[in-house]
């Protein structure tokens, strides 16, 4: 099976306007998305899709593969899908064009779990919640998952309720990569938008909503740092980055390569 990775970046962004061509320490935030993911050896191709001249010369410059897609697009997963009809792949992943630290073991893991389940229509990740703090923070999306590993719910509110400490599941956050079959991708842009997912305004719960799967695999990666949603962000990702911490990642993510490898 040919494995295409997509990364969506929007210029406008209501946060945080030209996001994609943020400087971090040198690089662009989309360089640095796309260096990361680059060196996930699951990938056939690995392709930008953008709605802005200006990110596509960016690309460009810095060696790397992209193509302008429409403007119009209600999310980022609908940009990957019109990207992904461009070129040959019978998974797609949608690997978020936020997320500068990004462990590109988490790349392998999304596909291997469409790899081994052929009844899982797409896939995502999940991760332990660390922090307790976490739980209440909207921006931080929960998710709960039946005993075979596909998706019941996610939610911006902290999901389970623990009406008892003893014997409780753990609380996961989701990871936002996606995996999708190449023909359920293609299925999945004609879906009308759900009530829940809008009330939420989380698209990956238009797939549960219309009855389809997604699987989530519970990382083994460890996050390196925040994805860029604010300014605030973008300066935490600059420290990391531009500190002796950032030895720590590159150490971090030469591992993973090596496991991803096993």
């Amino acid at each position: 099976m040919k494995i295409l990775g997509v990364i969506p970046a929007r210029y406008a962004s209501t946060r945080l306007p030209g996001k994609p061509l943020a400087d971090i320490c040198g690089k662009t935030l989309v360089q640095r998305v796309y260096e990361r993911a680059s060196r996930s050896s699951l990938l056939d191709r690995l392709v930008v899709a953008t709605d802005d001249e200006r990110i596509l010369k960016a690309v460009r410059v810095f060696g790397g593969e992209a193509v302008l897609t429409s403007p119009d697009h209600p999310n980022g997963t609908c940009r990957v899908a019109e990207a992904a009809g461009m070129f040959e792949g019978d998974i797609v992943l949608n690997i978020q064009g936020d997320e500068p630290l990004l462990d590109p073991l988490m790349i392998a893991e999304t596909a291997k779990v469409l790899l081994d389940d052929e009844s899982a229509h797409s896939s995502t990740l999940c991760v332990p919640v660390a922090n307790a703090a976490l739980l209440g923070d909207p921006s931080v999306v929960k998710v709960v998952r039946d005993l075979r590993g596909f998706a019941l719910y996610f939610s911006r509110f902290p999901i389970p309720f623990l009406r008892s400490e003893e014997g409780a599941p753990p609380v996961y956050e989701h990871v936002g990569i996606y995996g999708f079959r190449r023909e359920f991708l293609d299925l999945y842009v004609t879906l009308p938008p759900t009530p829940l997912s809008l009330a939420e305004s989380l698209e990956q719960l238009k797939i549960l909503e219309h009855g389809y799967s997604m699987k989530v695999a519970v990382t083994a990666a460890k996050k390196q740092g925040p994805s860029v949603d604010t300014r605030e962000d973008l300066e935490a990702v600059r420290r990391i980055v531009c500190t002796n911490k950032g030895m720590g990642i590159v150490a971090a993510e030469a591992e993973s390569c090596e496991k991803e490898e096993l």
